[in-house]
């Protein structure tokens, strides 16, 4: 939907939770702005930023030596009173008091719910950008920061190997991803885990106990179940259950945070940069209330309501393949 506003203004924000590869889309957002006649602004530490008129205006030098640079250059929170209409009209007015009449939004799903009620109940241009590490959101095949927690993932994982091996040991490594199954199930795909639990399918602790016990009868020297933290409430009955059926130790490791931070991969870059590409476009264009996805690796935009109400698909063939080639 188009709107009245079509000022050279522009601002962007990063909200939510941190994302590897968002200060490449925000690099993207200012000197592609900037070139198309723009003036950018940032909004720091997001929409509680956004409410204390946080505002910046930013240059080319702004985003100098940022593209490799993990989390993100103008901070992040979360603003659970923006959801209050008073709370977000004064942020609004914020930009508006200042001439800014355009926004790019950074950011997963709690922040598209901002960018909607922006969209609706202002006359501020809005667009959003999808960053979690997640990846839960439907609309989209990938959201940035994924492929970089992946890989973080992936690189614990062979290095626990190195140790549980030396020691013959098994061990439960616990990944984010909220409810969400992805980064679990991809990352242990690449990584060579033998187990991986998801809140998407169920899990049978008896059999898992079962089948590492035969795993560790027929010469294996180590083991690894990969643990999503939706559901990370099997923790206890795995280490218990796996430990009196094999006799071995059964180590616990929640890698935590560390899956947000460290230098963004090429792909987490390269997507950042399209992306932010796409919103800027859409602001040129009198643009608000759509978000920016991809599909099929080619870039697109639909509206906030339409990407919020396409859940997420699991990758049932994906899974299925896990269960066959890990053990």
């Amino acid at each position: 939907m188009a709107k009245n506003i079509t000022n050279k203004k522009l601002a962007v924000l990063t909200s939510g939770g941190d994302a590897s590869g968002m200060n490449a889309c925000v690099r993207t957002v200012v000197r592609y702005g900037l070139n198309h006649g723009f003036e950018v602004y940032g909004v720091k530490h997001g929409y509680s930023g956004l409410v204390n008129d946080e505002v910046i205006r930013m240059d080319y030098g702004s985003v100098s030596n940022s593209v490799h640079a993990g989390g993100t250059l103008l901070k992040t929170s979360r603003c659970p009173e923006f959801k209050e209409k008073e709370v977000m009209l004064k942020a609004v007015n914020n930009l508006l008091n200042r001439d800014i009449g355009n926004l790019i939004v950074i950011g997963g799903d709690g922040s598209f719910r901002g960018v909607e009620d922006m969209h609706e109940n202002t006359e501020l241009n809005v667009i959003g950008v999808p960053g979690t590490i997640d990846n839960d959101m439907g609309y989209t095949d990938y959201t940035i920061g994924f492929d970089t927690a992946c890989n973080t993932v992936i690189d614990a994982i062979l290095k626990l190997r190195d140790t549980i091996t030396s020691h013959d040991r098994i061990m439960i490594l616990e990944v984010m991803g909220r409810d969400s199954g992805n980064i679990a199930l991809n990352s242990a795909v690449a990584g060579g885990a033998e187990y991986v639990i998801v809140p998407e399918a169920p899990a049978d602790v008896d059999e898992i106990a079962k089948s590492v016990k035969r795993g560790f009868d027929k010469g294996k020297t180590s083991t690894i179940i990969l643990l999503a933290e939706g559901k990370n409430y099997l923790k206890d009955e795995l280490i218990q259950k796996v430990a009196a059926a094999t006799n071995r130790r059964v180590n616990h490791m929640a890698l935590g945070y560390m899956q947000r931070g460290g230098i963004p991969t090429m792909s987490d870059r390269v997507l950042a940069a399209r992306m932010a590409q796409r919103a800027v476009d859409l602001i040129e264009c009198g643009q608000s209330g759509r978000v920016v996805g991809v599909r099929g690796g080619d870039i697109y935009d639909t509206t906030v309501l339409e990407a919020l109400r396409i859940p997420k698909e699991f990758d049932e063939g994906l899974y299925k393949l896990a269960m066959v080639i890990s053990k």
